[in-house]
């Protein structure tokens, strides 16, 4: 309970007297803000499957780029692309639905990772656990750079971009009428989904990363109704995750990058379960003054 006793030391001396502490807070604050973006239109348009698909996907150019000494950043980024590409080539000149597509190149792609890490050029793969798990607290000047330039690049982009993901999203024939792309802007909102995962890896790992593109804004989702309210309150939930997760493994001694995605799923599974008490409630409370309604009117209608 010394987060209750004593909340100066729990909460506020792990980030004041250790530099990695500040560099993780800063580099887990970004992620947060690039993912939850990026992920409000993930959970908008059901693309929940395609972002497992993308966290799972780059895998391969992580191992590759790792055992040839290449940049991993730039491995990862090559992989997704190859995502993107795929999935819009399955979908565009094939019969098969995008969600088939989308299985097929997850599979591919994650069975190609494993073939390569269990080579025997990746007889030394063992340090990639750091890309699988993430480690936030190692992360420098430079991976802090990359992250402000991704998250800066995709808040950019989400409000040139607003009204044609706004609308494609809710009434894509509608946004045909208006003479906009739709294909484009779901090629686009691609993009910014494969910025989001590989600019975000290195922090809370490719295999976590998914937790915090969905969960935050899937939570938020729950709370408002307007787009950018979503955007806005999936960054603040996100943000609170994040440190409460950085604490706990800071405090417990737990891998930060799981701790932190625990932490945000924990956070939906208790706004599920809030809400859903308080619609149970206002639903009890709506048949009882229904209730009470009819009784009043009976004497009324007998005479």
């Amino acid at each position: 309970m010394e987060f209750l006793t004593d909340p100066i030391a729990w909460w506020i001396e792990p980030f004041t007297n250790n530099v990695f502490m500040q560099r993780a807070l800063w580099a887990a604050l970004l992620a947060v803000l690039t993912t939850s973006v990026v992920g409000t239109w993930v959970v908008l348009r059901g693309m929940t499957l395609l972002g497992d698909a993308f966290a799972h996907g780059v895998l391969p150019g992580i191992a590759l780029a790792y055992i040839i000494g290449f940049s991993t950043t730039l491995g990862a980024l090559a992989a997704a692309l190859l995502i993107v590409g795929g999935i819009n080539l399955i979908r565009n000149f094939s019969p098969l639905s995008e969600d088939t597509s989308i299985g097929v190149l997850f599979v591919g792609f994650l069975a190609l990772a494993v073939v390569i890490m269990s080579s025997g050029a990746g007889a030394y793969s063992g340090d990639l656990t750091r890309f699988l798990f993430g480690s936030i607290t190692g992360i420098d000047g430079g991976d802090l750079r990359r992250q402000a330039i991704a998250a800066a690049i995709s808040v950019g982009a989400t409000v040139v971009l607003h009204r044609a993901l706004f609308v494609t999203t809710f009434d894509e024939a509608q946004a045909r009428l208006a003479g906009m792309r739709p294909r484009l802007a779901h090629a686009a909102l691609l993009t910014l989904l494969a910025i989001a995962i590989v600019s975000s890896f290195e922090a809370v790992g490719s295999l976590l990363v998914f937790a915090f593109l969905v969960a935050p804004a899937a939570t938020a989702s729950l709370l408002v109704r307007r787009v950018p309210r979503i955007m806005m309150t999936a960054v603040g939930l996100g943000a609170v995750a994040a440190i409460i997760g950085l604490l706990v493994s800071y405090h417990h001694g737990t891998a930060a990058g799981a701790t932190m995605a625990l932490a945000t799923v924990v956070m939906l599974l208790v706004t599920l379960l809030v809400t859903g008490v308080i619609r149970a409630l206002r639903s009890s409370a709506s048949d009882s003054a229904a209730d009470s309604e009819q009784t009043e009117l009976a004497p009324q209608n007998s005479h």
